[in-house]
């Protein structure tokens, strides 16, 4: 069998507020939303780097949003890189929002989103 090379394309997460989680993803975490075709249920595309993309879908969640592991870094995980780590932290701490650091010593943090959804970032600088 010839060598395949799979790269991520998106990853797709489930949410329970549309709008509440393009202020989380966009003001917070200062993604860049993207145009998205009707799909025939409310979402919302992000461009992350050149050729990937995160997508968030209006749906009813299927996992708990208690009882998940403080740590997100011990749950089902997106992982994003980012160019300056220092300010992803300090609006994350400007907004309130609670996030965890990397128990690897890496230079990255585990934070949930509204729906509980854990989202790693990790420093590229």
């Amino acid at each position: 069998m010839a060598k395949l090379n799979f790269l991520l394309h998106h990853s797709s997460l489930m949410v329970s507020d549309v709008e509440a989680s393009l202020h989380f993803y966009t003001q917070v975490l200062g993604l860049q939303q993207m145009e998205r075709p009707d799909l025939g249920f409310p979402g919302a595309w992000f461009q992350l780097g050149e050729n990937q993309q995160l997508h968030i879908i209006k749906l009813p969640n299927m996992d708990p949003t208690t009882g998940r592991p403080e740590h997100g870094g011990r749950d089902r995980h997106v992982a994003l890189t980012v160019d300056n780590f220092d300010l992803v932290r300090q609006t994350l701490d400007e907004n309130k929002v609670v996030y965890s650091m990397s128990k690897s010593g890496r230079r990255a943090l585990f934070v949930r989103d509204l729906d509980a959804n854990a989202i790693e970032i990790i420093g590229r600088d």
